[in-house]
């Protein structure tokens, strides 16, 4: 099964607190509505712009991202 990545993208000098605490709601949400996903994170590209992300299956993919409205989506490489 392949596996998709749901990222949100901030940018500005907070991108990263703001990302994780973003993360939090995500693990919020997957502990409440009993899913299993695993992998959540947070990543920093640069000084002004960090991400925070979801891996699910792609079978799961059409309800998480109607409900988080995530800004983008791209296939998981496990790394």
């Amino acid at each position: 099964m392949r596996k998709l990545k749901l990222i949100w993208d901030f940018r500005g000098p907070a991108a990263l607190k703001t990302a994780q605490h973003h993360e939090i709601h995500l693990k919020e949400y997957i502990r409440m509505q009993n899913l299993d996903i695993e992998i959540t994170g947070v990543e920093t590209l640069s000084d002004m712009h960090s991400i925070a992300f979801l891996v699910m299956d792609e079978s799961q993919m059409k309800p998480i991202r109607d409900a988080l409205k995530p800004h983008r989506g791209q296939v998981y490489q496990n790394q």
